[in-house]
């Protein structure tokens, strides 16, 4: 489950409770519910932070639901279904009219990393919690959108490398000093702390929300080609 609050100029989208929150349609379907609620309710200064209670920011696709199909074919169908079904979760990201911030305080894997690697900020935790895509360990192929991600958020192709061929958990202090995340911190507080201030640091430039958007889009050409993204390549907006 995940709840929306508002809290000034801040959007606050948590997904609460103790378990893994992994990705099945109902929770994808809540999330870009409250995504297109974002959107709509969207003003200069505002800004998103991700956030989640428990040990998982996100533990990736819900593959107990996919396998529930009974069979190897429908497990198959399943899994491509919330790939399809998760790529415009991505897209949503991607066009947000305002900075986002993931507030990585627990484990991030496959999917749950490509939600947080589809913000603009990751703050993490240095002492608990991994980045870590599982595909190569539990022999699953990566979208294309994904490897579209991974290829333009994170240059260093050695890092790609790691964390897509060698299935690297990679941790806060390393994710911090190879340039996945923003920043690390010591603990769950700090990590939250340190979201708002710069949600609110990043929302105090009250920036054209659109204009924005397409900078974004255009700073990820292939990955917003891929999410049927169109970019407006040059924009003249009011002040």
């Amino acid at each position: 489950m995940c709840t929306l609050e508002k809290r000034g100029n801040l959007f606050i989208l948590t997904f609460t409770g103790e378990d893994q929150h992994r990705f099945n349609p109902n929770l994808i379907g809540s999330l870009l519910s409250l995504l297109s609620q974002v959107k709509a309710e969207a003003t200069r200064g505002s800004a998103l932070i991700t956030q989640a209670q428990g040990k998982f920011f996100s533990n990736g696709f819900d593959l107990d639901w996919a396998q529930a199909a009974g069979s190897e074919q429908g497990a198959a169908e399943r899994l491509h279904h919330m790939v399809a079904l998760f790529k415009p979760v991505t897209a949503a990201l991607l066009s947000l009219p305002m900075p986002t911030v993931a507030a990585i305080t627990g484990h991030a894997a496959a999917a749950g990393f490509v939600l947080a690697l589809s913000h603009d900020y990751l703050i993490m935790r240095k002492d608990r919690g991994v980045l870590y895509m599982s595909e190569v360990d539990i022999a699953l192929t990566i979208p294309d959108y994904f490897n579209a991600l991974f290829r333009e958020k994170i240059g260093d192709a050695s890092v790609r490398r790691d964390l897509l061929l060698r299935g690297l958990k990679m941790k806060g202090d390393e994710a911090e000093k190879r340039g996945v995340v923003e920043a690390a911190y010591g603990g769950e507080s700090e990590v939250r702390e340190a979201s708002v201030r710069l949600a609110e640091n990043l929302g105090k430039r009250k920036w054209n929300g659109e204009v924005y958007a397409e900078i974004r889009k255009g700073l990820y050409p292939q990955l917003s080609a891929i999410l049927g993204l169109t970019h407006k390549a040059y924009t003249i907006a009011r002040l």
